[in-house]
Parts: structure tokens; sequence; C-alpha cells
């Protein structure tokens, strides 16, 4: 299929993944199941100071997901509607972890069906017990010192100790 007509088995996950955690991982994993390719789309974020380079979240996303041969790592930059018609994706995987999550998330869907409607927005909860972790809670705790190894995997938590030791 080409990027006109979109392939059902395909799909897209997006974020700047600053850094990736275990959430995202859960998310991720249980989408690859679902879909023949899945897309990991991080992304470019012009406008936020991350704390990782796009390089280092790109690296980051490929070493946790090594294990996973049908997702595919890649940075974009624009809407994820036209991301998704470059690709040939049929449907964007949004984690959601709480109700506020689930208004923007809902809002965001809704847009992105009247700029793509060939393409539909789908919801996955992260296992509960990782529903707590979001990624600016990570980097903060990581940031002042603190043990973020139950939120990500251990290549992502010495990644963040090398960054918040340079800054």
């Amino acid at each position: 299929m080409n990027a006109a007509t979109p392939n059902p088995r395909v799909a897209v996950t997006s974020g700047t993944f600053d850094p990736i955690t275990l959430g995202h991982e859960d998310v991720i994993r249980r989408a690859a199941e679902r879909f023949e390719r899945l897309i990991v789309a991080v992304a470019i974020a012009h406008h936020k100071k991350t704390l990782l380079s796009l390089d280092e979240r790109l690296s980051l996303a490929r070493e946790v997901l090594r294990d996973c041969p049908n997702v595919q790592v890649l940075p974009f930059d624009g809407l994820i509607m036209d991301f998704c018609r470059q690709q040939g994706a049929a449907t964007v995987v949004r984690g959601i972890r709480n109700v506020t999550d689930f208004d923007y998330e809902a809002q965001m869907a809704a847009m992105n069906a009247k700029l793509a409607p060939e393409v539909h927005t789908v919801f996955l909860l992260p296992q509960p017990a990782l529903q707590c972790i979001s990624g600016t809670l990570v980097r903060e705790i990581a940031r002042l010192g603190g043990d973020v190894s139950q939120m990500v995997s251990p290549v992502v938590a010495q990644r963040l100790r090398q960054a918040c030791a340079r800054t």
C-alpha cells in the first residue's frame, strides 16, 4: 500500500520520549502485538527544551525496544497526521494514564480526524502499576538526584544520570 492508501496493519505512536519510560514501553509493546508494523515517532520537539538530545532519545528507544522486530523508531517533525500519511499508517496509538490525559488526547484525536479522517486513533492504558509514571516527573526526579530505576529501563536510568551530571 502507498501513502495515499493507509495500511490497517501499520500504526504510529508518537511523543518526545524525554525519556522513554516503562509506561511508554508497556504501551508500545502491547501495541506492537496488535499491528504488523509499529512506528515509534520521536518528536524533534523544537518547542520544548529537552533534557536528552534527539539522537539520545532515538538511541534509547531503539535500545529498549530492540527485542520488538516489528517496531521501527524514527524522528519526526510537524503534524503527526502528515507523518502517518508518509508512512502509510492507518492508526495512531496513544497511551493515556488518567482522565487529564484522556481529555487532552480526545481533543487531539478529534482534531486529527479533521486533518486526516482516514487515520484512526486508539487509546491504550499502561498497566496500573505504571500509570503514575510521566516523563516530566522522571526528569525532575533524576535532576534532583532521585532513583528512577523503577520508572525506566536500566540503560535509560544510566543515560539520565549522565545527562543530569552535564547540566
